[in-house]
């Protein structure tokens, strides 16, 4: 496993929760081999409920579920954990795991940038916002969000599975 592995926390900011306590995951150039090996990686370690397309452009968020997102093509400029988060370049072939209840919010990207995501066990995403009425529902959520059983790249032996611990 020669990949560069990145992984970070977010703290909630008042605005979002962001996770308490997992890091978010980035590996950079896992994928060098096509959008497809990328789509049968995540399902073949149980991160299904796969679609293509875009990040959205404002901040978002997913209590209910963690979510990977491999880029398939281009590149683009990504906020992660709220207006005071972490910028991320990602390329073509970079994969992005956001644990549950971490804002992201696409800032630029190349015209043909296109992502894959999936979610543990094909999971129905919810769609959360900057909302202080659901606030205290998202955090309690995100609390309740298991740790997936594989790493959606690497499987059994991934480093998510070292990373993510409760």
């Amino acid at each position: 496993m020669d990949t560069p592995i990145q992984s970070f926390y977010v703290h909630d900011d008042g605005e979002v929760p962001n996770h308490p306590e997992l890091p978010v995951m980035v590996y950079k150039g896992v994928f060098q081999d096509g959008a497809l090996s990328m789509d049968a990686a995540f399902k073949r370690h149980g991160w299904s409920g796969s679609w293509s397309g875009g990040i959205y452009e404002e901040h978002h968020y997913h209590s209910n579920t963690h979510e990977v997102l491999g880029v398939k093509a281009g590149s683009a400029t990504v906020l992660v954990g709220g207006d005071a988060g972490q910028r991320l370049e990602l390329l073509e072939g970079d994969v992005l795991v956001i644990p549950a209840g971490v804002a992201h919010k696409k800032l630029e990207s190349s015209f043909d940038f296109e992502v894959t995501g999936a979610y543990p066990n094909g999971a129905s995403p919810n769609l959360r916002k900057r909302d202080p009425a659901q606030r205290a529902q998202s955090i309690s959520e995100i609390q309740n969000v298991p740790i997936p059983d594989q790493d959606p790249v690497f499987g059994e032996e991934g480093p998510l599975l070292h990373k993510w611990v409760k």
